[in-house]
């Protein structure tokens, strides 16, 4: 099913199976921009189980006269104060030659009102430090920098250990 937009010949659309090859290339080109291509573990296999067998996560792919441009990746967090699930924003990304043409904010309107179509609390995500038009760009959209929270994570080995101790 074909989501129509403001934007003339934009269109957006939930992924497929079939898109699992193209939702890979978005990743490791948002990687590759991020400096942090080394870091992708994913392939098709993986993407195929996490995001269609499993569902952990959604993907709504953006096309610019039927060529795919943009992806946006999602899922449910919840949140304990609130009592409500809310939508986090793993990843949104759009192609180098089609950014400045409304794209990644048009996404992230959708995104804005399926998050309220689905009843969720918030609509979250992080941003690198140093990606300044981005920040600029989620400030202009009217998101709030949540300054006072420090990220933390455990991964590999580090999670081993501390899962051990159980």
């Amino acid at each position: 099913m074909l989501i129509k937009t403001k934007i003339p010949d934009f269109t957006l659309r939930f992924a497929t199976e079939m898109d699992v090859p193209l939702i890979l290339q978005f990743i490791k080109e948002l990687a590759d921009y991020e400096k942090l291509l080394h870091e992708v573990k994913a392939d098709e296999s993986i993407l195929l189980d996490s995001l269609f067998r499993r569902k952990s996560a959604e993907v709504i792919i953006g096309e610019f006269k039927d060529k795919p441009v943009a992806f946006a990746l999602f899922f449910n967090n919840f949140s304990t104060f609130l009592g409500k699930p809310g939508i986090y924003l793993e990843d949104l990304y759009v192609n180098p030659d089609y950014r400045g043409y409304g794209f990644g904010k048009t996404m992230l309107s959708y995104l804005s009102k399926l998050t309220i179509e689905r009843n969720c609390g918030r609509f979250e995500w992080w941003c690198l430090d140093w990606n300044v038009k981005s920040i600029d760009f989620y400030k202009s959209c009217g998101a709030e920098a949540m300054d006072e929270y420090t990220v933390y994570r455990l991964t590999g080995e580090k999670l081993k250990m501390l899962a051990q101790e159980f």
